[in-house]
């Protein structure tokens, strides 16, 4: 790939964020973690309450590229058939013979919305699990690929509790990045009223192919991390751990510590974020910032925790106040 080729695909961000800000008013920094996590090739947990655009967020971004979506309605009564497709009697009319064929569920898209997941029991919860981690449904012994560029987002409420079902932690590691969703400044949501009661639409555009997705995903990959800043992210991630910290923060309030992917998610996300911003090297700052989306989900707090109101984030700014910077890095 040139350095124009680069340049190209460089470009294409910005017009990708353009087209989804004519319909989603503010929430940049949650714009800008649904796209790192598209970039990273991981899945993105958004959660909000009612009424903050989670669903037209994912709706917007999929008009915004060319690319096929599908929105699953999660419910109580969803079978994993429902999702991930189910085999059909067909006869052969030439010959009278008949066999099964595979009829694709929704899954089979590249961009799929998992609308209130947290609403359907758990054994349709893991229907999902093969799909993020693998990238491929199996039925009936056979394995089928999945489209790519795939990318999954779901949403949940964290506010109604009842009927709902939570996600069980092997599946929650499984997303990339758990993204909340706050309510707006009093300017944005003066914005929303104005946007949305009147008589004028915006049309959003496709400003980016799925291969283009594919090759940024790649340019990701190649953005520079130093050894420093590796041994950071590995100390950080460690640090979360009650056994092998030094931060008595987290012995204190930690019940279990994040695994080797969150240190992955980590360097990814942090690669994105700087690709994002036009850079081709990570920094301090990419690692701090996306440390609270990667590590939220996957740092469970114990009952002291839960008692005094001390959330995963808070551990996890505590975390980064301690933790000793790289000495040869720049912030």
């Amino acid at each position: 790939m040139t350095e124009q080729d680069i340049q190209n695909l460089l470009s294409k961000l910005p017009l990708l964020k353009q087209e989804i800000q004519k319909i989603i008013v503010g929430q940049e920094e949650v714009v800008d973690e649904v796209l790192i996590t598209l970039l990273a090739g991981g899945h993105g947990l958004l959660e909000g309450v009612p009424g903050l655009a989670k669903t037209l967020l994912v709706r917007t971004l999929s008009n915004a590229m060319d690319l096929g979506f599908r929105r699953i309605q999660f419910t109580p009564d969803l079978m994993p058939t429902d999702i991930l497709g189910t085999e059909v009697l067909e006869e052969d009319h030439a010959t009278g013979k008949r066999f099964f064929k595979f009829n694709e569920g929704p899954i089979f898209s590249n961009i799929v919305l998992a609308d209130e997941i947290n609403r359907t029991p758990p054994k349709t919860q893991a229907a999902l699990l093969e799909a993020m981690q693998e990238y491929e449904v199996t039925y009936a012994g056979k394995t089928y690929a999945l489209p790519q560029p795939f990318f999954l987002l779901a949403t949940q409420n964290p506010i109604e509790q009842a009927g709902t079902y939570p996600l069980p932690e092997a599946q929650l590691d499984r997303f990339l990045l758990y993204i909340k969703i706050k309510y707006p400044s009093e300017q944005e949501e003066l914005n929303i009223l104005a946007n949305t009661t009147g008589s004028r639409k915006a049309t959003v555009h496709a400003a980016v192919t799925g291969q283009e997705i594919l090759q940024l995903r790649q340019l990701v990959r190649e953005v520079s991390i130093s050894t420093e800043l590796l041994q950071y992210v590995n100390s950080i991630v460690r640090a979360t751990r009650p056994d092998t910290t030094t931060v008595d923060f987290v012995k204190q309030y930690v019940r279990w510590g994040a695994g080797p992917r969150a240190g992955q998610a980590l360097i990814l996300t942090a690669k994105a974020r700087a690709l994002m911003q036009g850079r081709f090297a990570a920094t301090v700052k990419d690692i701090q910032t996306m440390a609270y989306p990667v590590l939220r989900h996957r740092v469970l707090i114990n009952f002291s925790a839960e008692a005094e109101q001390i959330t995963p984030d808070k551990i996890v700014a505590e975390l980064l106040q301690q933790m000793e910077l790289p000495r040869e890095v720049l912030v």
